[in-house]
């Protein structure tokens, strides 16, 4: 077994760290990795949404049959393990939040949800209140020392890197987090499990959205908002009504396939208007997207915003799939505004927008906020 270090004062065996575990193979080799180097380890399970019919669902997470296997990995490990039951506050702060955001015509991120609500708050105060030192997870990141406080990093995995997911979390949380996988690929990780013996070495990886049963957004936010599914017209940018759809939440911007309507050239999703109960579509080219803006920035750079006076080039990343490309970064009375040196397809609303120090595998994480409002191509194409 490798021997980690998670950089703690004082004897290992004194410090207590708290691993949160999900029942899959990532953050059960996180546990395993913490106790083989002699810290005090406590698993904690999250119990996060009604787990009936996800007990046997492959690549549910947090729930049924992933609760079962977290316990089984910690008694294997000789570890304490603790289930909490985190259902309403999921609930509360990530599905009812998502499906709020796709009726008013976002496509959100609640992985970003989740880790800044439940995991980095909640729980991180649970791991306090039991005197932990330290809490660990299972996800492709690292940090390291940057001056007086611990920085965010891209991590050596490139294919699971999940630092687009995490850019949320706050400087105060990332002195008190670690992610000893951010060394490691996951067929290092997988490796490791089988060399161990865990029970979970094979398991398939969980879903990007572990509360939506087969990707069905739509199944869960009709369940939310019953009466919410509102028909309307489906408009091209140049003004045509080209046919009616059966709810806006039902469609994504970029989406091509399902559109439900004839058309002599391939269109798109261009963007969804909420308040009229539109979706609007056009050619390929009107999705191309330069400049937008941002709310709720969280910056982990070194620099303060307030005291910028001209834009701070940075790498913009606008979706989990994409690689981080040139952009100019500005903040003025609070407001934050992103130019992409060249533009990117299909920036939506909603979707997260995450900065890097540059592009590469070991970028630093300098922060990121959520796409407000994008500006597309959509008015010249329609002239």
């Amino acid at each position: 077994m490798l021997d980690i270090d998670l950089e703690l004062p004082g004897p290992r065996s004194k410090a207590r760290v708290l691993v949160a575990m999900s029942g899959g193979v990532d953050s059960s080799v996180a546990a395993a990795l913490v106790n083989a180097a002699g810290y005090e380890t406590i698993g904690v399970t999250l119990q996060l949404y009604d787990h009936g019919a996800a007990t046997h669902r492959s690549g549910a997470c947090c729930a049924g049959q992933d609760i079962h296997d977290a316990k089984r990995v910690a008694q294997a490990l000789g570890i304490a393990h603790y289930v909490l039951d985190y259902e309403s506050r999921f609930r509360e702060a990530v599905i009812e939040p998502f499906a709020a955001s796709y009726l008013s015509g976002e496509t959100p991120v609640p992985c970003v949800a989740c880790n800044q609500s439940v995991k980095f708050l909640d729980l991180l105060d649970t791991a306090r209140q039991l005197g932990a030192a330290a809490m660990v997870t299972g996800h492709y990141v690292r940090t390291r020392s940057v001056g007086a406080r611990r920085a965010l990093f891209r991590p050596v995995d490139a294919d699971r890197d999940q630092s687009y997911f995490l850019y949320a979390t706050t400087a105060e949380q990332l002195d008190f987090l670690r992610f000893p996988l951010g060394d490691f690929t996951k067929p290092e990780v997988r490796a490791l499990a089988a060399e161990i013996g865990l029970s979970v070495a094979e398991k398939s990886d969980s879903q990007d959205i572990c509360f939506v049963p087969q990707g069905r957004y739509s199944d869960v936010i009709e369940k939310l908002k019953p009466n919410a599914a509102d028909e309307g017209d489906i408009v091209h940018i140049d003004g045509r009504v080209l046919g009616r759809h059966r709810g806006i939440m039902h469609y994504t911007v970029g989406q091509r396939r399902g559109l439900g309507i004839s058309a002599a050239e391939p269109l798109f999703v261009v963007r969804l208007d909420a308040a009229a109960k539109r979706v609007i579509v056009g050619p390929r080219e009107a999705l191309a997207t330069r400049r937008f803006r941002l709310r709720d920035l969280n910056w982990l750079g070194d620099s303060d915003p307030s005291t910028w006076t001209d834009g701070q080039d940075v790498y913009a990343r606008v979706r989990s799939t994409r690689p981080p490309v040139k952009a100019s970064l500005s903040v003025q009375a609070g407001e934050a505004s992103v130019i992409l040196d060249d533009s990117e397809m299909g920036v939506a609303p909603g979707q997260a927008c995450v900065f890097y120090d540059r592009d590469a595998s070991d970028a630093r994480v300098l922060g990121g906020g959520v796409i407000a409002q994008e500006t597309t191509n959509e008015q010249a194409c329609a002239a």
